[in-house]
């Protein structure tokens, strides 16, 4: 098993910054790829941007340039950096790792509200 627990999420003002965290825990060393995803009301989750174990990232089109995943030394935490954040950035920010031959967790969310 991998539990995830998000941490970070507040409210800001346009063009601010934020930077969450996910822990992960338990058979960590089973884990190929962390994720972040959103969800906004009324819409679907949609992908973020996610870091494969070798190191590799990939970004949603409209975080690309603002947005910046990483992970720590020990890979039990993943950020994701957020900068110049816009109200379209207002969402619940989840974090996913796929681990094992075809298994995923989840966190339980955290809230990102962008608003002056």
């Amino acid at each position: 098993q991998v539990q995830l627990v998000e941490s970070g999420g507040a409210l800001v003002q346009p063009g601010g910054s934020l930077r969450l965290s996910c822990v992960a825990s338990g058979n960590i060393f089973l884990i190929n790829a962390v994720a972040w995803y959103r969800q906004a009301p009324g819409k679907e989750r949609e992908l973020v941007a996610s870091i494969m174990t070798g190191g590799s990232t990939n970004y949603a089109d409209s975080v690309k340039g603002r947005f910046t995943i990483s992970r720590n030394n020990a890979h039990d935490t993943v950020y994701l950096q957020m900068n110049n954040l816009e109200p379209e950035d207002t969402a619940v920010y989840y974090c996913n790792a796929a681990w094992g031959p075809e298994w995923d967790s989840w966190g339980q969310g955290t809230q990102v509200t962008v608003s002056s």
